[in-house]
């Protein structure tokens, strides 16, 4: 982070509040029960995308595209997650507000990054049939790359930053909005980043993932009966509903900004974050016919060798 302030000059100095004040969710009554909400949401998620992972790794049928792909989104939520939802209770349900400097950009940190990728995951599943396995690995390894990269660059610009009045994040995280509106020099980079960082990380994709879907309805016109056409569609249902679920409510809310309340648009925002990791999962096991198949055989074995341990134990 320093090179972004000695780039600047040596004489500048920044005033650097030694913690911020995260205030969300302020006035909504029993409120408790959605952080009880969240932690429910946290474990399911925990529970869910560790499973997707496991499953996986061991059936040696599912090393294709689309599971490396699927394997990644897991990681992410997970990882996301555990990033989020934890820091959050502890914030609010136990009421430690107080989150020192160091510590709130490292937190938006990787928030930011997980958000992102989840988005960017889902463009590479736009593709899981187009693409080789080596490709697929490239294409998630690249947009870590890029996602690490364009975070270090957003959380960095905060450090030039000087904090000379209030410190108090009216959001549920570390928000980056939130904080560069506080400052009381200079904000310029930091605005035109956070204009570019939804152009890049949720417009963006978005337009691919629409495109991509465009192309592929305009290809099933040209088949010839409705049936295979309605099979041809099936397989996408599991994308669609993850894309779905992940982008129209961050447009829904972005779009209706102004006219919402704060407290309305801070839990819509903190559902968004934790509810695609929730239910990505259970979609893709739910509507996925080779994970269906490969929980089934896995059980299969395991009842097996249960009953092989079974017989041997009895026999002795």
């Amino acid at each position: 982070m320093d090179l972004f302030n000695s780039a600047l000059g040596r004489n500048i100095t920044f005033v650097r509040p030694a913690y911020f004040i995260i205030r969300g969710f302020t006035g909504i009554p029993n409120i408790m029960y959605y952080y009880i909400f969240l932690f429910f949401v946290y474990i399911v998620s925990v529970l869910g995308n560790t499973a997707v992972m496991v499953i996986i790794c061991l059936d040696h049928n599912l090393r294709t595209p689309k599971y490396v792909a699927v394997f990644n989104l897991a990681f992410v939520d997970l990882f996301g997650s555990s990033a989020l939802v934890p820091k959050v209770i502890d914030i609010f349900l136990f009421e430690h507000s107080y989150i020192s400097y160091n510590d709130c950009l490292t937190f938006m940190f990787f928030c930011f990054i997980c958000l992102s990728m989840q988005a960017l995951n889902l463009v590479a599943l736009a593709y899981d049939r187009l693409v080789t396995h080596r490709f697929m690995v490239s294409l998630i390894a690249s947009f870590w790359v890029f996602v690490i990269a364009v975070t270090l660059i957003a959380v960095g610009l905060l450090t030039r930053l000087s904090f000379c009045e209030s410190v108090v994040i009216n959001s549920y995280f570390c928000d980056h909005g939130q904080i560069y509106r506080l400052a009381c020099n200079d904000n310029t980079p930091s605005l035109v980043i956070s204009f570019l960082l939804p152009l890049l990380i949720l417009w963006l994709p978005l337009v691919f993932i629409v495109l991509t879907y465009v192309s592929i309805g305009y290809s099933l016109t040209k088949v010839a009966t409705i049936h295979e056409r309605l099979k041809a569609f099936k397989t996408c249902t599991a994308h669609l509903l993850l894309v779905a679920i992940y982008f129209i409510p961050i447009i829904i809310t972005f779009t209706l900004m102004e006219k919402i309340h704060p407290n309305a648009r801070i839990i819509n925002l903190s559902l968004t974050s934790v509810f695609p990791p929730m239910l990505n999962p259970i979609i893709y096991v739910l509507q996925t016919q080779e994970i269906k198949t490969s929980v089934k055989k896995l059980f299969k074995i395991r009842l097996q060798s249960k009953v092989t341990i079974n017989k041997l134990t009895n026999k002795n």
